[in-house]
């Protein structure tokens, strides 16, 4: 396994601009990605309130149900006393859902590290799992690639109910049933048979989405003492109950300076990522384990599709007597976390920095600044079978994320194609025109109309005379699969479906070619977070 560190084009204008520190996106955040913002940003932490003792509590319990590590003890330990914490996080998605949940572990990690280093005091990473995100669809599935088509394997059937993830039961018969499925289409290896066992021991042990998750994501990371929150865990609820009443009285303020931030991050040209409103409470209420976003009127929270509205005291009772009724959203969210936690830096994709730009009032509004937010490093893996094809074809990893495959592979059809045959057909269809239009003209003399069926009976020969071309091109494509055929393993393997293999493909399949160690290999690669796209060659 090594590492390369290529430059890739950034798509996404707002993460670009924040790479580059560009001023109209920066004055959303009360630090810039800098060294010198991690000592600004302890220094700020000094006098955050956190129960420590209470928190590590929570985190443990939550953990133990899946085996703490020596590393994760030293971690909870340190955060009883004194450490600062580096936090991301994702959904629950099965078999740990797209790659790029990894990548965010990695990035937590490593940079819980590099700052332990840099400002010499305990620094601990924390995975936050969005175990309260209620839509199934978008966790429920994962794909393969086959010849140049994605095939997405979906668990269960579509979801009616906005039941949170760490609520909703897995089935095991059927998860067993989508795992196997997906792995037929990685294909045997020596790792198969022994990696499926594993895999079914702890789907066995679990639940809902949010056991499998955190078990699987917690065996890939144990020794790095990666610790893991549940959102949804009604403990963490409960601990979080004055911080719920700390957003329900200031929900209409929140409202009202997020609405305002986002339609100035419009100007700039950025777009709404939110779609804020004044109305919005920014909160769910979750009945009978389904969450309903709530919104404000006339003095009172309400949701009409859960027939529910609170005034606003009754809406502090429940903050302060039954907090596990409540839930947070995308702006509310953020907030919990720097309440919950001493966050020195949040790790987040592109989505994530789209959401944050537009919370540095909310922020402020609790006495709080927006932690250092860093993007989280990306990755693409090239695997044994890809690497001696983009070899031979002298394509780079560069140029194969940036597309040009495709018109490589163009460029070999055109190279190999019949031009002879195509233009042969073309003058016989030429010919023809020139036949039907004289035959065309001697009926119209002799007062014969038979001009549309003329036409019909030409277009037929046209027809069969492009039904033969195709049957030449596909012979002669036929006839060269083998070297096109590696045109399409660089596609489906780097840039499946047009899009970053991070954003498509899970861990697993390349687990099963690698082997159980593939994470714990890759934590010892010199990576640097400097923006750069890393390159992984098995």
């Amino acid at each position: 396994m090594k590492l390369e560190q290529i430059e890739i084009p950034i798509t996404n204008p707002l993460l670009d601009d924040y790479r580059k520190e560009k001023s109209s996106i920066l004055s959303f955040f009360h630090y810039p990605n800098r060294t010198e913002s991690f000592s600004q940003r302890l220094e700020d932490l000094q006098n955050h309130p956190i129960r420590r003792g209470q928190l590590v509590a929570i985190i443990r319990d939550f953990m133990e149900a899946f085996e703490i590590s020596s590393k994760a003890e030293e971690h909870l330990q340190e955060l009883e006393d004194n450490a600062v914490v580096i936090v991301g996080g994702q959904q629950s998605g099965l078999l740990t859902g797209p790659l790029y949940s990894v990548h965010k572990a990695i990035s937590v990690i490593l940079l819980a590290k590099e700052q332990r280093e840099n400002l010499g005091i305990p620094v601990v990473p924390v995975f936050w799992i969005a175990g309260e995100d209620h839509d199934i669809d978008e966790i429920n599935h994962t794909f393969t690639a086959v010849n140049g088509r994605l095939e997405k394997h979906i668990y269960g059937e579509r979801s009616k109910k906005k039941t949170m993830a760490s609520t909703t039961a897995l089935d095991v018969e059927m998860a067993r049933n989508f795992i196997n499925e997906t792995f037929k289409q990685y294909g045997e290896t020596a790792y198969t048979e022994n990696l499926l066992a594993n895999i079914d021991a702890i789907l066995q042990k679990s639940t809902t989405y949010t056991d499998f998750f955190v078990q699987l994501m917690n065996g890939l990371f144990k020794e790095e003492g990666l610790l893991f929150i549940d959102a949804s865990d009604p403990k963490l609820r409960e601990y979080e109950a004055p911080y719920f009443e700390k957003l329900v009285q200031l929900s209409e303020t929140i409202a009202d300076v997020v609405t305002i931030r986002e339609a100035d991050l419009a100007e700039f040209g950025y777009g709404t990522p939110i779609g804020a409103t004044k109305e919005a409470a920014n909160l769910f209420y979750v009945k009978d384990g389904e969450r309903f976003l709530l919104e404000r009127h006339d003095g009172k929270f309400i949701n009409h599709m859960a027939n529910v509205q609170f005034t606003k005291s009754e809406m502090l009772k429940l903050a302060k007597e039954n907090p596990t009724c409540l839930s947070n959203n995308v702006v509310t969210r953020p907030l919990m976390q720097d309440m919950v936690f001493p966050v020195l830096a949040f790790v987040g994709g592109p989505g994530e920095l789209a959401y944050w730009s537009t919370l540095k009032d909310a922020f402020e509004t609790l006495n709080m600044k927006v932690p250092v937010f860093v993007p989280r490093m990306n990755m693409t893996i090239v695997d044994r079978q890809v690497q001696p094809i983009l070899d031979e074809l002298q394509i780079s990893v560069a140029d194969a994320i940036a597309g040009k495959t495709a018109a490589l592979k163009s460029s070999f059809e055109n190279e190999v194609y019949d031009a002879g045959a195509k233009e042969v057909l073309e003058q016989t269809k030429q010919l023809l025109q020139s036949q039907y239009d004289g035959l065309q003209d001697h009926l119209s003399k002799n007062n014969i109309h038979l001009e549309k069926l003329v036409d019909k009976n030409l277009s037929i020969h046209e027809s069969q005379l492009d039904f033969l071309m195709r049957k030449i091109e596909q012979e002669i494509l036929f006839k060269h699969d083998v070297e096109l055929r590696k045109y399409r393993t660089i596609e489906d393997r780097i840039l499946p479906g047009g899009g970053l293999q991070e954003r498509t493909f899970n861990p697993f399949q390349f687990i099963n070619e690698y082997g159980e160690d593939l994470v714990k290999d890759m934590m010892e690669l010199p990576f640097s977070i400097n923006g750069k796209h890393n390159v992984i060659f098995l």
